[in-house]
């Protein structure tokens, strides 16, 4: 049977903490509808998580998630654009990470899904449901994580923002880099304003349509 007709062929959602872009993934792959129709979803947290522990690089920081400087820059690029050649050579791929989006820009075919939540003490309520830990130490986290790999993500992809992004016109070369600016994506989800279901919709919606 052959596999049906959609307007992408591969899916990214980004978002930063509480943002509802791990719930997303987590329900494209269980709809029917992508499960039959040959969709794989990939968390690249969860890989550098397994990956980092297996090679002793992680350190365990209570339920609360780490930032990138835990890794050395030739890992990130590894992971990361491992992330790019599946998008760019394959098909029917599901990638949620910080920065799947990013790694998207100029793919034919990648419908980037932006993730937000603008109510922040929602988010802090879901990081803090998520991982158990007080409110105070879910924010001095989430603040620490967004710095850190913010500053070492705009060292390592410099290069790359100017030619992905500042060349294609997306945005200008005076602005600074900020990969998760609306400019980048295609469809950009507020989950304080959309329950699970109707988020579900959207991206289903954009993928099906003609």
């Amino acid at each position: 049977m052959p596999k049906k007709k959609y307007a992408y062929k591969n899916i990214t959602i980004s978002g930063l903490p509480g943002s509802g872009s791990t719930t997303l993934l987590k329900l494209l792959k269980r709809n029917n509808i992508l499960k039959f129709g040959g969709w794989t979803g990939f968390s690249g947290g969860e890989f550098m998580r397994a990956y980092a522990k297996e090679k002793g690089l992680f350190q365990e920081n209570g339920n609360l998630h780490h930032s990138s400087t835990h890794y050395e820059d030739d890992f990130d690029r590894e992971v990361d654009m491992g992330m790019r050649a599946k998008l760019s050579e394959g098909e029917y791929w599901i990638l949620e990470s910080w920065l799947s989006g990013f790694m998207a820009q100029q793919v034919p075919g990648t419908l980037k899904v932006l993730m937000t939540c603008t109510d922040k003490a929602v988010k802090v309520d879901r990081v803090v449901n998520r991982d158990n830990v007080r409110a105070e130490d879910a924010i001095a986290n989430m603040n620490k994580r967004y710095a850190e790999n913010l500053a070492k993500w705009t060292r390592m992809y410099k290069q790359e923002w100017r030619e992905w992004v500042v060349k294609p016109g997306t945005v200008s070369a005076e602005d600074p880099i900020d990969f998760w600016r609306p400019e980048l994506y295609d469809v950009i989800i507020d989950t304080y304003s959309h329950n699970q279901q109707e988020t579900l919709k959207i991206v289903l919606d954009a993928i099906t349509k003609k």
